[in-house]
């Protein structure tokens, strides 16, 4: 099941970044270029950078100019996060292409790679509640608090994790099938962003 794998994967990339944890280190991507678990690690650590530059940008002392620079790096981050998704959910087409649905066939209300993404973003949910509980400096009650949380994450990954292996399933038995729109971000395109193709006039 791929959820199985994705999931050790995450856990192994988040591992990985904080062995510096540093925003700038670069990835060192144990998997095969072509394979689906280097999308998935490359995935994952992109998604983790950008966990540590979303905490950075939200220091409330922080300098407006270097709030910009910040900014427009998770701007460029999230794009590559875009792109990656897109990349797995061109895996999957690639590996359903001789797949004929059924008559009844129905489409799902997201891809299988949008699916994938919302369990990488809860692996560093996971991640970052489990430190939380394991914090000397807090109340009790903060303790309590955070172990009833990530208890929740946790049959929140369960559920989701069923979901995506039900879904890639239904799709290679013909019950579903995929149907992928690129995603057609406008801010960052000097074509579409008026802001920016303003600026050109």
């Amino acid at each position: 099941m791929i959820s199985a794998t994705a999931n050790q994967i995450f856990q192994r990339v988040i591992e990985d970044y904080h062995v510096h944890d540093k925003i700038d280190q670069p990835v060192e991507n144990p998997f095969e270029r072509s394979s689906l678990s280097h999308l998935l690690y490359l995935k994952c650590w992109i998604d983790t950078a950008q966990w540590h530059m979303e905490d950075v940008v939200r220091n409330p002392d922080i300098d407006p100019r270097e709030g910009l620079y910040w900014k427009r790096r998770i701007d460029r981050q999230n794009q590559e996060r875009t792109d990656t998704v897109e990349f797995i959910d061109s895996y999957y087409l690639q590996q359903f292409s001789q797949t004929v649905p059924l008559m009844d066939a129905k489409i799902n209300t997201e891809s299988p790679a949008w699916a994938i993404d919302r369990l990488s973003i809860l692996a560093l949910k996971i991640y970052h509640m489990e430190q939380e509980t394991l914090r000397t400096d807090v109340s009790n009650a903060h303790l309590v608090a955070c172990q009833e949380k990530l208890a929740i994450l946790l049959e929140q990954r369960k559920d989701l994790s069923q979901s995506i292996d039900e879904l890639l399933l239904d799709i290679q038995e013909g019950r579903k099938y995929m149907k992928v729109y690129k995603q057609m971000k406008m801010y960052n395109d000097p074509n579409l962003n008026p802001v920016l193709y303003g600026a050109q006039k």
